[in-house]
């Protein structure tokens, strides 16, 4: 089954293929739970998220128009949506708390204790900056630049323009510069 295609694979989920439900799991598991962790900072809650939205492809298949999308934003989108509304009853006005998980995947390989410290120190704090943002800023930036969507496909799952996926790109990485900036890991890091 590994090499039938997503929309393959959703023909036969429809049909209550469990073999090809756990293809697709399999295939799209980790992307979605590296969204979800950036998305809301906890690897838990991340967790949770994905298996919420496994379960509604599962539950939901039938609504799957193969050419209507490609599954992957299908995907992005149902994980997209269930974070949102995970954010909303979980975290209102808490700050979030960055997984050293995410912290340690953001780290590249350094040769010194010291470079190692500070590329620690520099991922906690974008992680910190990225988590302030409002949510379709944040959402936008991950989406583009960690999760290395289109930005046509990225918009598909905000369902918005690509202009205004643009414009809230445009607006991020400004916030994020301003943020970064105080802290001295503009200029250091060249970002």
């Amino acid at each position: 089954m590994s090499e039938l295609s997503d929309d393959a694979l959703m023909l036969l989920i429809q049909k209550q293929d469990e073999q090809a439900f756990a293809w697709l799991i399999d295939r799209h598991l980790n992307a979605l739970h590296a969204f979800a962790r950036r998305m809301l900072g906890h690897t838990d809650d991340a967790e949770d998220v994905v298996q919420e939205a496994f379960l509604r492809v599962w539950r939901h298949a039938v609504r799957w128009k193969p050419g209507a999308a490609k599954l992957s934003t299908w995907l992005h989108k149902i994980v997209h949506n269930l974070c949102i509304d995970w954010q909303r009853r979980h975290y209102q006005g808490e700050t979030v708390d960055v997984d050293g998980e995410d912290i340690q995947e953001a780290i590249s390989t350094t040769v010194t204790p010291e470079g190692f410290l500070q590329e620690q120190e520099i991922s906690q704090e974008v992680e910190k900056a990225l988590q302030a943002l409002p949510d379709r800023q944040r959402s936008a930036i991950i989406l583009c630049y960690y999760q290395g969507l289109t930005n046509v496909q990225a918009a598909e799952v905000l369902n918005i323009s690509v202009t205004a996926l643009e414009s809230l790109m445009a607006r991020g990485r400004k916030s994020l510069r301003q943020k970064l900036q105080t802290m001295n890991v503009v200029e250091e890091n060249n970002l």
